[in-house]
């Protein structure tokens, strides 16, 4: 059975057993996929994932499984652009570790057609299960943990510079060259200021939120802010951006710490890291009042390792790494087939 399409939905994937099969169902029912190709690009999962993926392939010929040896989610997406992508006209990512509204990807692909956007991207909320999960989501949720980003905080649709990656008229996708695959952090923004710098327009629809499922542990959420950090100054670095102050605040803390025990015996040196961790605290207070979840007291420790690791990430970068080469063209948009294992 050859199946016609014109949408190519990319779900790039490590270790998502748990999630993967709701998914597929959901995909497999959504009319946006009724002629499309669905690609799981997988980055050598070790656990029940590609057995999984596997059942749903040999039953349906609308899905490939497709192997990420780099693992990261910018080689994943550009790989199965090249492998699938030929005579498509819309592109949409989707991440397994979320959930998403019905009909997601016919909405999405309405909203290309009817905006004109080059690129679409939505909302995020939050969600979390376990105790210091909710802490963080609560966090995430707030301009505590995200300074009011617009993607992330009462958004509104309308015409924006960045958003959460959702969906791209895929030519659009392929002529500024696709995803950095040398970056593994903020490579999402990074592609939207080439986007925008190539006259591209991105469209936020605010009617598609989705769901998202936060880091359960403090080890965990402390390196992916940290790389988030790291990812940031390759972008701003490559492309000369002035940083946005909610981008800017978070800058001051990793000197504020390190000031602090640098001079323990000067107790006004640990002023500023003091009214910091106070601030964070006394907001998550507030948080856990409102929400009336005693859980959510933790989204004021969860938004200190966000800030911190943030900032220590930054500066890492900033000071220690040499600049990031001008972007090029990733060959993988134009690869053959061979890594398609189903």
């Amino acid at each position: 059975m050859t199946v016609r399409s014109d949408t190519l939905v990319v779900i790039p994937c490590l270790n998502e057993a748990a999630h993967i099969g709701d998914l597929l169902t959901q995909l497999l029912a959504d009319p946006g996929c009724r002629n499309a190709t669905i690609v799981v690009a997988d980055g050598g999962s070790s656990d029940a994932t590609r057995d999984i993926v596997a059942k749903y392939v040999a039953s349906d010929a609308r899905l490939r499984l497709f192997d990420n040896p780099r693992r990261l989610q910018s080689s994943g997406v550009n790989g199965a652009v090249g492998a699938f992508g030929g005579g498509m006209r819309w592109l949409v990512r989707i991440d397994a570790h979320c959930r998403y509204p019905s009909s997601y990807v016919e909405t999405l692909v309405a909203t290309l057609v009817r905006t004109g956007a080059q690129s679409v991207v939505v909302p995020m909320v939050t969600e979390g299960a376990a105790c210091f999960q909710r802490g963080v989501a609560a966090a995430q949720n707030s301009k505590l943990g995200t300074g009011g980003s617009a993607h992330r905080i009462g958004a509104k649709s309308d015409w924006i510079d960045h958003g959460h990656h959702a969906s791209w008229a895929i030519e659009a996708f392929r002529a500024v060259g696709g995803y950095d695959e040398t970056f593994s952090h903020n490579e999402d923004a990074e592609l939207d200021r080439r986007l925008t710098q190539s006259g591209a327009r991105i469209w936020l629809a605010a009617d598609l939120p989705i769901t998202y499922f936060p880091r359960a542990a403090p080890g965990r959420l402390l390196s992916q802010y940290y790389g988030y950090g790291r990812g940031r100054a390759r972008t701003a670095r490559r492309h000369r951006m002035r940083l946005k102050p909610r981008q800017m605040l978070p800058l001051l803390i990793a000197p504020a710490v390190l000031v602090a025990f640098a001079s323990p015996l000067l107790w006004l040196t640990a002023a500023p890291m003091a009214v910091w961790a106070a601030a964070c605290l006394g907001y998550g207070v507030v948080l856990a009042a409102k929400a009336r979840d005693y859980c959510v007291l933790a989204s004021g420790p969860a938004a200190m390792i966000m800030h911190l690791a943030w900032s220590v990430g930054y500066w890492r970068e900033r000071v220690f790494a040499p600049p990031p080469p001008p972007f090029a063209a990733q060959t993988s948009l134009s690869s053959d087939v061979d890594g398609i294992v189903a």
